[in-house]
C-alpha cells in the first residue's frame, strides 16, 4: 500500500493541473473576451486622460 500513498499527491496534483488548464481555455474568447477587452480598453483610457491632464497642468500636483 505504499505505492499508493506515494502515487496519490502526484495524482491530485495532475488532475488539479488538467482542471486549471481546462478552466482556462474553457474563459479565453466569446463573452468573457469582450467583458476583459472592455475593462482593459477602459483602464487605459482612464490612465490616458490622467496622463494628459497631468501633462497639460490640469492636474493638482503638490
Amino acid at each position: 500500500m505504499e505505492y499508493v500513498s506515494a502515487l496519490l499527491p502526484s495524482t491530485v496534483m495532475a488532475v488539479a493541473f488538467v482542471a486549471l488548464i481546462v478552466t482556462i481555455v474553457k474563459n479565453q474568447g466569446g463573452a468573457n473576451k469582450a467583458k476583459e477587452d472592455a475593462a482593459v480598453d477602459a483602464a487605459l483610457a482612464e490612465a490616458e486622460a490622467t496622463r494628459a491632464a497631468r501633462d497639460t497642468g490640469g492636474g493638482s500636483s503638490a
